[in-house]
């Protein structure tokens, strides 16, 4: 009776253990299976910060590179999806300030349209119309202008691109 009892003890430990729904984060998809081709395209900027568009498609095109399951293009044709995105505003905004009430931090919030269309099928698998961004940053002297915020910290903007990149990847791929 003790020898049944431990068995089914085993099995529902086993069983729980199985089923308690843990897995690896950032690896799943949600994808269609046909989708295997992966086109982005370099986004569209319509802000003053040059470059930012390059940046943030690069990253993008890495940070799904790097998940190993779909081949990426830089073009919106002969791929089965496209990641599609307009970055529509940055912005700093202060988050710290010193006694002399000047900021020490600041608050990067990048905000795009972003569009990822099944090819084949015309139809949209995920959007966000305004998906924001945002990243804190140490500053020296007062900037309130992201040009000069830039031109100060170039390395800011690979910074925010690869952290942009890997939240926007996550999102898509692990439908959230």
């Amino acid at each position: 009776m003790q020898r049944v009892f431990r068995q089914l003890i085993v099995l529902f430990t086993l069983g729980a253990s199985v089923a308690c729904g843990y897995s690896l984060a950032g690896r799943g998809s949600f994808l269609p299976p046909h989708i295997k081709i992966i086109g982005v395209p370099t986004f569209t900027n319509l802000t003053s910060v040059g470059d930012i568009e390059r940046r943030v498609s690069e990253r993008v095109r890495s940070e799904l590179i790097g998940r190993g399951k779909y081949k990426i293009d830089t073009k919106a044709t002969g791929v089965d999806a496209v990641i599609a995105g307009e970055i529509t505003s940055i912005r700093i905004d202060p988050s710290a300030w010193n006694d002399q009430r000047l900021a020490t931090r600041s608050v990067l919030v990048l905000t795009a349209k972003i569009e990822f269309r099944d090819v084949a099928n015309n139809r949209i698998i995920w959007s966000n119309p305004s998906l924001q961004f945002r990243e804190e940053y140490e500053i020296s002297g007062t900037i309130a202008d992201p040009n000069a915020f830039f031109g100060q910290d170039l390395d800011a903007l690979d910074r925010l691109a690869a952290e942009f990149a890997r939240t926007l990847v996550s999102a898509i791929l692990e439908a959230f």
